[in-house]
């Protein structure tokens, strides 16, 4: 009979400890949410809504630029490293302007879609329908926006040479300068001219 009390003691223990263990993690560990429960729009920070206000970029636009589609913005920042030429400048002024003013309008539109599914949890759980239709109008809002950033950069690629693009994509810090070494086995002159670094 001592034995089975035993046995059963050495089953529970761990049992016991783990679930004590279990609870005080939890008790000494805040969600990583806290603090976000008094922003305005629960699901947007206030660096979010200043950007988006703005017509910046959010980080929308990371399929085009991360794979070497360079954005008006960057560019004109960058205008004279990487030798934009007056026309280029105009060109890419003229799409960044359209790109700003339809970004705002499409931004008003998404931070609206969002406050009104941030109110229907507000007001109380809303139904299947409620939130469906809300989750779905948020979800295209926000596809909207990242279109307009994602064609400035399609229609801001044709005016740009191969060299400038890959001067983009040194100065940003996507790739290595091709103009820094040449490689073994390349003729240093053509390779030189070939990558634009004369």
């Amino acid at each position: 009979m001592e034995t089975k009390h035993v046995a059963m003691l050495m089953v529970l223990i761990p049992t016991t400890v783990f679930a004590q263990t279990h609870d005080e993690n939890h008790s000494t560990s805040p969600s990583a949410y806290a603090g976000e429960e008094t922003r305005l729009i629960k699901s947007l920070s206030e660096q979010d809504l200043e950007e988006i206000a703005r017509g910046s970029g959010w980080g929308l636009a990371r399929a085009a630029e991360l794979n070497g589609v360079p954005g008006p913005t960057h560019l004109l920042e960058l205008a004279d490293e990487i030798g934009l030429t007056e026309q280029q400048r105009s060109e890419i002024e003229a799409i960044r302007t359209q790109m700003q003013a339809d970004a705002i309008a499409a931004g008003e539109r998404f931070v609206e879609a969002e406050q009104l599914l941030d109110a229907a949890f507000q007001q109380g759980a809303p139904d299947d329908e409620a939130l469906e239709r809300l989750v779905v109008e948020a979800g295209q809002a926000r596809a909207a926006l990242r279109l307009v950033h994602l064609n400035a950069h399609l229609l801001t690629l044709p005016l740009l040479t191969d060299a400038q693009v890959s001067q983009y994509s040194v100065l940003r810090g996507y790739s290595d300068d091709p103009c820094a070494s040449v490689p073994d086995g390349h003729d240093p002159e053509m390779w030189r001219s070939h990558n634009g670094c004369n």
